[in-house]
């Protein structure tokens, strides 16, 4: 019987054991409630904190965003300044600007700076329609008409810049090619502004200073928007500011692998592959013949037949013969490429000058602007000749513009590199003063450079570059190359003369003949010193003319740069040609080693 008691009660508790084991559970199911209650409340009492203090911040008070605690708009615009050549302006532009958002966000004020310059540039539109003009002053009315044309496209620039602060979707802001591309527009902006000044030269009164005051705060904020630009890094840096969208260096390698030939690829199936892709390029969709064979029989029927801003390349092919005719390759046209018979057989010629009253600016027989534009196998000339002063055969003004075994055949400003990224390749350049000029960032590589016999009363000189702002991505790079004479020359010629304050020119592993003086280079006014914030290089040249011994002695001027500086100025560092030059289909060297 007890064993049979004790099987039924396996597993019972008595009823004092029950009543504690429920008192127990009950407690913890109660303290399990209070702490999810707590857990609740402490969840939005934070939720509500934050809300409240974005609110605050959005209505009107100087606190900095949650990451950089402390650091107020007003410090943030001062920091942004602090690197700019007129702080003054820049702070009261920005402060201004920002007074309605109170953004402190270095990247925000970044961008409101390049918006604070396009608002002034473009304010200027109707300045140059106020001045009054005699009706016989035909040169003051061109140079107005050119300012207006310069004012439109600094505006285009900066509407560009603008729009790249506009990222797609998971695409970062801050990048290093980004940045380089806004560097490039906001130095092409100023280059704009400088040349509606330069266009005044030869004009009789005031127009010129007057123009200069009225532009004087659309300068000195395009300035600025540039400082901001190349310093923005360093200036988050120093306040201590996370980067939200990290300034991040792509690889290059990545690009060259997608456009570029693998490093196993023998020459004979590089050339033949070379010749597949330009054969490609080169079918046309219009023919310019002057005998009628072709579509068209002027090379500007042929350039008014290509589409606006199309992301195709557009062809045209010059049949051999010499066009007599001013051509403009407007900003509306993009990816143009034009290609001839041959510098000796297809000649663009026209005859337009200074001394018969055209701004300088204006005088080029062919004008390419649009985005992307190529010429290959064509003479470009200005047959006005050294009486007439200046007279430029082409004037390129053209993002990530190639010329191709090409001529530019002038005496006087032959060849204008205006502005932005320029390559030039296998091509002859020929002039006597100031014969390859301009603030484009330009390289040409294994060219032939031909000074010719000027006036009995004047000297030589090879470049004018005109980089006008210390943060100009801006210059003149002429390696692999040669310069001799054209013909018989018997007065002086220069490698240049630096034509702005902060002119920007090196010369690299060329052949220099005896045709180039002794010292090298000559002042832009007799008798005076450079300003040392100039650039002027020379780096493992050869032949007679390369000795440095007797160079001048310019505070600005070395006569020989470390291998890191010179590579500063190959294709791949300086206009970044490694990114756009393989789909052009052109040879180049990339770097100097």
């Amino acid at each position: 019987m007890e064993t049979i008691n004790s099987f039924k009660g396996y597993g019972k508790v008595s009823e004092a054991e029950d009543r504690e084991f429920r008192r127990k559970t009950r407690r913890r199911l109660i303290l399990i409630i209070i702490g999810l209650l707590l857990l609740l409340f402490i969840i939005i009492g934070v939720t509500a904190g934050t809300i409240i203090s974005r609110k605050h911040n959005n209505n009107g008070t100087l606190d900095s965003p949650s990451p950089s605690s402390g650091l107020s708009t007003a410090s943030s615009i001062k920091a942004m300044c602090k690197v700019t050549h007129y702080p003054d302006s820049c702070f009261s532009s920005l402060s201004s600007a920002v007074s309605s958002s109170s953004k402190s966000d270095p990247e925000e004020l970044f961008k409101l700076s390049i918006h604070v310059a396009m608002d002034a540039i473009s304010n200027l539109s109707s300045v140059p329609d106020s001045f009054s003009v005699p009706t016989n002053d035909k040169r003051l009315r061109e140079a107005l008409d050119v300012c207006k044309e310069l004012f439109d496209d600094a505006v285009d620039h900066l509407n560009t810049s603008v729009s790249s602060l506009s990222p797609a979707p998971g695409e970062k802001l801050l990048t290093s090619s980004k940045m380089d591309d806004l560097k490039t527009w906001l130095s092409a902006a100023i280059t704009d502004l400088s040349t509606c000044l330069d266009g005044f030269e030869g004009t009789v009164g005031d127009a010129g200073d007057k123009m200069k005051i009225a532009m004087n705060t659309s300068t000195e904020l395009t300035s600025n928007a540039l400082a901001i630009t190349a310093g923005i890094l360093n200036i988050m840096n120093s306040l201590k500011f996370p980067i939200h969208r990290k300034l991040l260096t792509e690889t290059k390698m990545m690009i060259i692998t997608q456009h570029s030939l693998p490093h196993w690829v023998s020459p004979e199936q590089r050339r033949e592959l070379q010749a597949t892709k330009e054969q490609a390029q080169q079918l046309p969709n219009v023919t310019v013949a002057k005998d009628g064979s072709g579509d068209v029989m002027t090379v500007g029927e042929a350039v008014a037949m290509v589409p606006k801003k199309s992301k195709d390349q557009f062809v045209i092919y010059v049949k051999a013969g010499e066009y007599v005719e001013n051509v403009v390759v407007d900003k509306n046209k993009w990816n143009v490429f034009i290609y001839g018979d041959g510098i000796d057989n297809t000649i663009i010629s026209g005859g337009r000058n200074f001394i018969d009253g055209t701004p300088t600016f204006s005088t080029a027989t062919f004008v390419a602007v649009g985005r992307r534009f190529m010429a290959k196998g064509i003479s470009f000339k200005n047959t006005a000749g050294p009486d007439k002063h200046q007279a430029v055969a082409l004037r390129a003004g053209s993002d990530q513009s190639v010329f191709y075994k090409c001529s530019f055949d002038g005496y006087q400003d032959t060849l204008y590199a205006h502005s932005l990224r320029q390559f030039y390749r296998d091509c002859v350049i020929t002039g006597t003063i100031d014969f390859i000029f301009g603030n484009a960032a330009v390289v040409f590589q294994s060219c032939n450079i031909k000074p010719r016999q000027p006036l009995p009363n004047q000297s030589n000189t090879i470049t004018a570059q005109g980089r006008t702002d210390p943060n100009q991505n801006t210059g003149i790079s002429i390696q692999s190359s040669t310069i001799s004479a054209l013909d018989s020359l018997t007065r002086p010629t220069y490698l240049g003369r630096p034509w702005k304050p902060y002119s920007t020119t090196i010369i690299m592993k060329t052949e220099i003949s005896a045709v180039v003086d002794p010292s090298g280079w000559m002042p832009w006014v007799a008798g005076t010193v450079p300003p040392e914030t100039i650039m002027y290089a020379e780096y493992d040249n050869t032949g007679p003319g390369a000795a440095v011994a007797g160079r001048v002695k310019w505070p600005g001027y070395q006569s020989s740069v470390s291998d890191k500086v010179a590579q500063k100025f190959s294709v791949a560092s300086f206009i970044a040609g490694d990114e756009w030059l393989p789909d052009s289909g052109v040879e180049f060297v990339s770097t100097l080693s």
